[in-house]
């Protein structure tokens, strides 16, 4: 259990709230001369030169956790039937090195990636077939992989999945319908496919738990759950409306999956402004979701503020944005490569409702991060500043009562990003995609997140006061 102790320094956060006290590895510098030691012969059976450097950048960082996702489509090609033994390779060969180097791997089994046989076959997330093909799929993951993963996120911030790839279409699958298409798109219905996609997906994961409690948890004893896309939420004004338009812009983004897994539905709000557009639970699909969950994944990055737009409800056809009935003022351009603000009690803030409203689920911080211009300097004091100041905020939640049980900066390396590609970073190291090797080189952040996992004094740290 996670300690809850109120004298520790920001220096010892990662040693609570990794939770790896179960098994202990070499120290840093042993690991990293066994893992050179190793190269020579991982490479005479095949495992690729790239993978083992980025695991000796984890090592010789000090990282004990490390989070990937599985590619349904490098694994299944067909989305079911016979597995790649390719994909199947690479996935054990990754896994493997983690766990030699006393790395912890946290797998998502979905992220944005869908087989294009069952996209074709039957629209993919729009089909209820979808659950038995993700249940398929996820059973033969948990019969390869489970062995040596413990924690399973069976789908990646699905709020933003369905919103950017039914209403949107700025998102694979790139499904909306006019008016409210952000890009050109010929197939889809924004006015309830996002409804329709996220239903089908908490069905999929609550099948997926059913699966691994019945079939899996006695023997390998992991954990399966979730991850949700949150914003800090705050009134624009002080006026009531603009008050009720916040709260039910929280239910809209993040109530919208969480309270069918607290309560096993969604929120009154979206119910009354969605009306028959948003699926109903049977009783039995209410049973199977509600409580169908051993973690809950926040990603989260900055805050917005909120003002109450409920005319938009006297419109007849609507989309997820008009029925919300609520404007959200971002303070950066989502769009763009602008450096989020370093507002950190926005996240203490949103993990402290979790404790209040969700009965204090045990939850990972599965990303947070800054970001930044790809081509910035190797000096990311900005990227340090934010890091400090949200661990810092985790912390205080914790010493609040908050049952976090991890946190995961995003991201380790500088990586192809959903909205812009490689236009913004947010990696620790700089990755040269001029050098056909793609170096690797370590920003200002990853040696100050080095110091940070060994427990060194941060406090007058001149790259967070530079």
């Amino acid at each position: 259990m996670m300690e809850r102790e109120t004298s520790f320094t920001l220096g010892f956060l990662i040693l609570i709230i990794l939770n790896l006290a179960a098994t202990r590895v070499e120290p840093l510098h042993i690991r990293w001369k066994v893992l050179l030691m190793k190269m020579e012969e991982l490479l005479a059976f095949g495992i690729p030169l790239p993978m083992l450097e980025d695991v000796r950048l984890m090592v010789e960082t000090g990282i004990d956790a490390y989070r990937f996702s599985i590619s349904w489509s490098r694994l299944l090609p067909n989305g079911r039937g016979p597995v790649n033994p390719k994909g199947l390779q690479y996935y054990n060969n990754l896994i493997n090195q983690l766990i030699i180097n006393g790395i912890q791997a946290h797998v998502t089994l979905h992220n944005f990636d869908l087989p294009q046989a069952l996209e074709d076959e039957y629209e993919g997330w729009v089909s209820r077939d979808i659950i038995g093909d993700f249940t398929y799929y996820a059973d033969v993951c948990f019969r390869e992989f489970g062995d040596r993963v413990l924690y399973w996120t069976t789908v990646n911030e699905p709020n933003v999945f369905a919103l950017g790839g039914y209403d949107k279409g700025n998102a694979p699958p790139n499904r909306c319908s006019p008016p409210f298409c952000a890009t050109n798109s010929t197939r889809g219905n924004s006015t309830f496919e996002p409804y329709l996609v996220l239903h089908h997906i908490l069905l999929a994961h609550s099948s997926v738990v059913r699966l691994y409690k019945t079939n899996y948890m006695d023997q390998q004893g992991g954990f399966v759950g979730i991850s949700v896309y949150t914003l800090a939420y705050t009134p624009q004004t002080n006026l009531e409306q603009d008050k009720v338009a916040t709260q039910r812009a929280r239910d809209f983004f993040i109530g919208w999956i969480v309270e069918p897994l607290i309560h096993g539905d969604y929120p009154i709000s979206m119910k009354r402004n969605a009306g028959a557009r948003i699926p109903t639970f049977t009783s039995i699909e209410s049973k199977q979701v509600k409580g169908s969950y051993d973690f809950i994944g926040i990603i989260h990055y900055t805050n917005v503020n909120v003002t109450d737009n409920s005319g938009a409800l006297n419109i007849k056809l609507r989309d997820y944005t008009q029925d919300m009935a609520a404007n959200i003022i971002y303070r950066e351009d989502m769009f763009s490569n602008d450096e989020y603000s370093v507002t950190p009690w926005g996240l203490q803030e949103e993990l402290d409702i979790f404790k209040l409203l969700y009965g204090n689920p045990p939850i990972f911080i599965l990303e947070n991060g800054q970001r930044t211009a790809s081509n910035s300097s190797l000096e990311d004091v900005s990227r340090v500043k934010y890091l400090h100041g949200y661990i810092g905020a985790v912390l205080h939640a914790l010493r609040n009562g908050s049952n976090v049980k991890g946190y995961f900066a995003w991201s380790f390396m500088d990586v192809f990003e959903l909205l812009d590609g490689y236009r913004s970073s947010y990696g620790l190291y700089y990755v040269d995609h001029n050098d056909p090797e793609l170096k690797r080189y370590p920003k200002l952040s990853a040696k100050w997140y080095k110091r940070f996992l060994m427990g060194i004094e941060l406090d007058n740290d001149p790259s967070i006061t530079a």
